[in-house]
């Protein structure tokens, strides 16, 4: 069994725990307006706006500590299958290729459990900043595209290099219990500095990256300032109002690379416990 039959095997679990995400990330955009309602009641002398936002929170408390008592028992199936398939039927693998492979899959199943719902309210936050940005000025709501294009363009011009060195990590890696058992201190010492050569490449590009995108928002930032006062933004609350939604736009997309960073070394997993069966 590999990642791709797991999913097909639990399928209506993964479309279950995504609609949970879901269904959170939509009750914590509709927060900020129970609490209006809730604010512009009490000023009429009316609990209903509070009653409301009470039964919202009670609702979100809910869904979320049942998808996590869920997520966490489904993710445990999920580790359970893959790391016996590699410990019982995948004789041809050496115990320090087993041990560095269950450390793999142990890493894919916690991103899809703790990272995944932080990636989808991300990009839901994002798709709704962006849509308030184009109610408020044109001109700015067309930086916000330029600019995650360009970001996107950084990352994706080098996706294969990052996968590439994943690669290279991940084949250290699964020699590392055959190092230790050998008990040589040159082959402990030259295995040691090539993970940390694997790692020092991978954290320079991380930075290049990171480097190149936040230029990208800060250029953003800037003009979007100076776009706002030449259409006509002038009142001090609309313009701040609008810097503040342009902040949080930032915000947002300054954590996706992230998480984009981690998705390509899941995918070099992804692709090597995939060809287990081969083998």
């Amino acid at each position: 069994m590999n990642l791709k039959s797991t999913i097909k095997k639990y399928k209506l679990s993964y479309g279950f725990t995504l609609f949970l995400i879901l269904l959170e990330t939509v009750i914590a955009i509709l927060f900020p307006l129970f609490i209006g309602n809730a604010v512009e009641d009490a000023i009429n002398h009316s609990y209903k706006g509070a009653i409301y936002l009470g039964v919202l929170g009670v609702l979100a408390l809910c869904i979320g500590t049942g998808r996590r008592i869920f997520d966490s028992r489904f993710y445990a199936r999920v580790y359970q299958d893959l790391g016996e398939n590699i410990l019982t039927k995948q004789i041809k693998l050496s115990s320090s290729v087993k041990t560095a492979r269950l450390g793999m899959i142990e890493e894919w199943v916690e991103f899809m459990e703790n990272s995944m719902p932080e990636i989808i309210t991300s990009v839901v936050g994002i798709i709704g900043v962006v849509i308030v940005i184009a109610t408020l000025n044109t001109t700015v709501f067309i930086g916000c595209l330029v600019s995650i294009i360009l970001i996107a363009c950084i990352y994706w011009l080098n996706s294969k290099k990052t996968i590439a060195l994943n690669k290279g990590y991940n084949n250290e890696l699964e020699y590392q219990v055959e190092v230790i058992e050998t008990n040589v201190p040159f082959l402990l010492k030259l295995h040691l500095k090539k993970m940390m050569k694997w790692n020092i490449k991978l954290s320079d590009l991380e930075a290049l990256n990171f480097s190149l995108s936040w230029l990208v928002l800060i250029v953003f930032l800037v003009l979007s300032i100076i776009f706002s006062v030449q259409d006509g933004v002038v009142q001090y609350g609309a313009l701040f109002a609008l810097v503040m939604y342009v902040f949080q736009y930032i915000e947002s997309v300054s954590e996706l690379p992230l998480y984009y960073q981690n998705w390509l070394r899941l995918k070099e997993i992804q692709i090597r416990i995939n060809n287990i069966d081969k083998d």
